[in-house]
């Protein structure tokens, strides 16, 4: 079974970046990251994907929209994070 599509879209220096990539890679998970720091199209289309946000991170895990790191990690300490990976 295959694994849904993780994106993450990122700035330099971001330590909430930071922390949800190292969530993710210490659970094994593979992502796709996007550096938005100079803004560009993948900034324009992170804001398609998720209208009204302005900070980063910006998870999604295939078509769901997680959100920013404060959401991984409760996903995570909910024990919904897995699930979710799963699907």
């Amino acid at each position: 079974m295959a694994t849904p599509k993780v994106d993450i879209y990122t700035k330099f220096g971001c330590g909430f970046c930071y922390r949800a990539k190292s969530l993710l890679e210490n659970k094994g998970v593979e992502y796709q990251e996007f550096d938005i720091t100079m803004g560009g199209p993948k900034k324009a289309e992170m804001l398609e994907r998720a209208p009204g946000a302005r900070t980063v991170p910006q998870i999604f895990i295939g078509d769901t929209y997680v959100g920013g790191s404060d959401e991984l990690a409760a996903l995570e300490s909910a024990g919904k994070l897995d699930a979710l990976l799963a699907a």
